[in-house]
């Protein structure tokens, strides 16, 4: 599949690191082949946590498109749909636990349950440290559904000089994993 014909949703759940977010919804956006929709779903608390650290709300530029989180009548909402990956991003620990257990009472679980149900390609980004025997248990319990844990955890072989820098990595790598080719940085690659 082009990167321009997929479809992907990107969840906010209320946990900080909104400049994750905001910096993957860049990056897709400004891609050669932009996917031809992002799906972007804010949980109530991750609406107030990025007008807090962004200073400004959240506003979608094509091929970005919004959708509310009590929404079930969203496409994706289905196995039918054709979206093949979703990327939760910054995560709560309570999107993920609620995702573990199977409870899919709003728009963002719903869709990460229709992914593991479907064999489709969902990455789910935890921002919260440190983790507790449950925090691990469900990232288990997902990891053996099918899904990607990636902990929001930047790296230093690039020597990143400012925050945007040390963002970028984190990005580069959930981009990586969503199957998206990068010109990033890659270990004893470079010079």
């Amino acid at each position: 599949m082009t990167e321009s014909k997929r479809k992907i949703i990107l969840a906010v759940a209320g946990a900080s690191g909104s400049v994750y977010a905001r910096k993957l919804i860049d990056r897709l956006c400004a891609m050669k082949q932009p996917p031809s929709e992002i799906a972007v779903v804010f949980s109530d608390t991750a609406r107030e946590i990025w007008n807090q650290e962004i200073g400004s709300p959240f506003e979608p530029s094509l091929p970005a498109k919004s959708y509310e989180n009590n929404n079930f009548l969203a496409p994706f909402a289905s196995g039918s749909s054709t979206f093949d990956t979703m990327i939760i991003c910054p995560s709560s620990m309570g999107t993920l636990g609620r995702i573990a257990g199977g409870i899919s009472d709003d728009l963002i679980c719903r869709a990460a349950d229709v992914m593991l149900k479907e064999r489709r390609r969902l990455i789910i980004v935890p921002r919260e440290t440190p983790y507790n025997l449950v925090h691990i248990r469900n990232m288990e319990t997902l990891t053996l559904a099918g899904a990607i844990i990636c902990p929001a955890t930047p790296s230093f072989y690039s020597r990143p000089v400012t925050i945007d820098d040390l963002v970028k990595t984190v990005v580069d790598r959930i981009l990586t994993l969503a199957g998206f080719g990068q010109d990033t940085y890659h270990w004893m690659e470079h010079d």
